[in-house]
């Protein structure tokens, strides 16, 4: 076994997280979607490199660049807490291809009722699928509150969207184009929270700066449920905002009248290029690695931390999910 490079730690950051530009290298290099096509044994190679590495040995003639190379596959398909292998339905790799179709998808086939209703829920599911992958391991969740949830944001999305869609009837038609973003992000500000509502009930684990565990914070859990809401707005809203304005106008055009049928595929491949910045982006708006002041915790988890810490903790820190 080979020893790994003088100074080499796998799990540092190769760009800095406490910077925007820093973050969006790094979830463009894990969210990359070419990584969903990696077979199954290569992916259990990288994690079987990078458990390797952190022990210090790697295989004879390993390269820096292979282990980086390794170290980018195993984020993208393994759970950060648990270490355990996500479907890749559910991993941020896929946010691109699945997000495109079923994006695509709503922002053509938004004029009736019933295909409201069956891109929403396709959605809404894709959404639940996705959210209980990457929730925070350490708070499990049961099916009837999976069931529970997934019901409830369903029904926000399909409210939102059928009723927003009989108001706009008589409006201008790019309102009516606009529906499925509010009923993405009406549901957003559901699905999220119910499908993690063990961490705000509970609490999730909040680590000092060597992170050494400290206790559990429900306020933490807010603070970090919260951000990936807005964040998976933000990833949502460019490309179901200005793509409705960009088609409204194409649809003028005499050419694109005589290619009605490829009105949808045009639509999730514009979807596609929005999407393949945007869930990078997106991800990059709030560090991974979130950071609480020792004042806004909850009195008696603060009170326990500095009776045993005094004043060397002022911040507590913990993975707020994707």
């Amino acid at each position: 076994m080979a020893t790994v490079p003088l100074g080499f730690n796998i799990d540092s950051p190769r760009w800095d997280q406490s910077t925007f530009l820093g973050r969006l290298k790094h979830f463009l290099n894990i969210t990359d979607p070419r990584t969903v096509l990696v077979p199954e044994k290569e992916l259990d190679q990288a994690k079987a490199l990078v458990e390797g590495c952190r022990a210090g040995l790697v295989p004879p003639g390993s390269s820096q660049e292979q282990l980086l190379y390794a170290k980018k596959l195993y984020d993208s398909a393994f759970h950060p807490d648990s270490g355990e292998k996500m479907n890749f339905v559910g991993r941020m790799s896929f946010q691109v291809p699945g997000g495109m179709a079923i994006t695509g998808c709503m922002l053509q086939f938004y004029r009736t009722v019933p295909a409201v209703v069956f891109w929403q829920w396709v959605n809404q599911s894709f959404n639940a699928f996705v959210n209980y992958t990457n929730r925070n391991a350490a708070s499990p969740i049961s099916l009837r509150q999976i069931g529970v949830a997934y019901v409830t944001a369903t029904g926000a999305a399909l409210a939102t969207a059928v009723g927003l869609n009989l108001y706009t009837k008589r409006a201008p038609p790019l309102l009516a184009r606009w529906v499925p973003f509010a009923a993405v992000a009406a549901a957003n500000c559901v699905n999220i929270p119910m499908m993690r509502q063990q961490e705000i009930i509970n609490g999730i684990t909040v680590t000092d700066g060597d992170n050494n565990e400290l206790g559990r914070s429900r306020r933490a859990a807010v603070k970090g449920i919260s951000q990936v809401v807005l964040s998976r707005i933000t990833m949502a809203a460019p490309g179901m905002i200005i793509l409705p304005i960009i088609m409204e106008r194409l649809e003028k055009f005499t050419f694109m009248q005589r290619i009605r049928v490829l009105h949808g595929p045009l639509q999730v491949l514009l979807c596609g290029g929005f999407l393949l910045f945007m869930v990078p982006a997106a991800c990059a708006l709030f560090p991974q690695r979130c950071s609480l002041a020792l004042a806004d915790l909850e009195l008696e988890l603060r009170d326990s931390i500095v009776a045993k810490h005094g004043d060397k903790v002022p911040y507590v820190y913990f993975n707020k999910g994707l």
